[in-house]
């Protein structure tokens, strides 16, 4: 008899254990707006390919978030598992017809590329257990071919979030399209709403000083904050 629960692999963080990754907020959002049950099972980076490759199509890297639906089906991907979920257990709805969720995937994407500098070390530095630590920090090296501490020189602090302005700025007039707000569509919240809280509740984690550059390079942080506000009651469960 299948598991009635959906199990969600996340990453595991220093104590006090919780979310973190903006990659797996979204998939918690998903599931505690949905009220599905769902355990969550916490996976260090080096561990990951292990334990998800025999289920999965054969891939150089493997990710989380990926779920295991009550039928046994493996789901990577946050935007995949949204969809999926969607389609699986319509109500209530995601809105992944909203017009804003690609506006906001076209956001995020330049605002994570902007910010490598400030979140990528940051996360080495306080969030990671020592059992994600050695990985973490090799894989990220070769990436930008550069010590984490040469990538917080060259490309954090002020440098990463001048980049990242534009886009925060975009964000921040897309909010105030609805003026009822607080969500993209005003009264309605959808998954791009949860994939832009996301992304703020990532910044928070790796420091107080980062959330309030990223609130400060919006040009208005009252819009990105009553957001936040709003969608409390779907991000509370975040240790289990």
């Amino acid at each position: 008899m299948a598991n009635k629960e959906i199990v969600f692999f996340d990453l595991p963080s220093k104590p006090p254990n919780k979310t973190w990754s903006y990659n797996p907020w979204k998939t918690r959002f998903v599931l505690n707006y949905k009220n599905l049950p769902y355990k969550t099972e916490w996976v260090e980076y080096p561990d990951i390919k292990g334990k998800f490759q025999d289920h999965l199509p054969k891939a150089d890297i493997y990710t989380i978030p990926t779920i295991i639906l009550p039928d046994g089906t493996w789901v990577t991907d946050s935007f995949t598992i949204a969809d999926v979920l969607e389609k699986k257990y319509p109500e209530p709805s995601l809105h992944l017809d909203s017009p804003y969720l690609q506006k906001v995937k076209d956001i995020l994407v330049d605002v994570l590329t902007a910010t490598r500098g400030v979140y990528v070390p940051g996360v080495f530095n306080g969030i990671l257990n020592d059992g994600s630590k050695e990985y973490f920090r090799r894989t990220r090296e070769v990436m930008f071919g550069a010590t984490l501490e040469e990538v917080a020189e060259k490309q954090g602090g002020e440098v990463a979030w001048k980049g990242a302005q534009p886009a925060l700025e975009k964000a921040t007039a897309l909010l105030k399209e609805n003026g009822d707000g607080p969500f993209f569509e005003g009264k309605t919240v959808g998954f791009a709403d949860f994939a832009w809280a996301s992304f703020l509740l990532f910044a928070q984690r790796i420091g107080d000083d980062v959330y309030q550059e990223a609130l400060k390079h919006t040009g208005d942080a009252t819009v990105h904050e009553k957001l936040l506000e709003a969608v409390k009651p779907w991000n509370e469960r975040v240790d289990h």
